[in-house]
């Protein structure tokens, strides 16, 4: 199963954007090592909310789009992983692997739709 892991900050932290040198090569030996063992499919960090927009649109509403930084939340997503795991179990397993990477993190761990699960959905 693939499993979508989305990892939130604080954007006011002053690591969240300038990890440190001993920071990137123990998030790389990390990465690396989960390649390997054929657990991560890929993983991205993004930049702050700064350089992004959030596009909304209400139930009967019009579309809009706010460009950041996205001053109302205090966590932002720093970054995504699609991964491999056996269950749900195994994902959260290896997503608090990850987060011992940081000094303070928080993981969304997510089930992806897979084509089998659009048929069930449709019968």
């Amino acid at each position: 199963m693939r499993f979508l892991m989305m990892h939130r900050l604080d954007e006011s932290a002053p690591e969240a954007w300038n990890p440190s040198k001993e920071f990137i090569e123990k998030m790389g030996a990390f990465i690396e090592d989960s390649f390997e063992k054929g657990i991560l499919i890929t993983a991205e960090g993004v930049h702050p909310s700064e350089r992004g927009a959030r596009v909304r649109k209400a139930r009967g509403g019009k579309i809009t789009a706010t460009d950041g930084p996205f001053t109302e939340a205090k966590e932002v997503i720093g970054g995504f992983a699609l991964i491999n795991a056996k269950d749900l179990a195994e994902a959260v397993a290896f997503a608090e692997t990850y987060a011992e990477l940081f000094e303070e993190i928080e993981v969304e761990v997510r089930t992806v739709v897979e084509a089998e699960d659009i048929e069930a959905f449709t019968g």
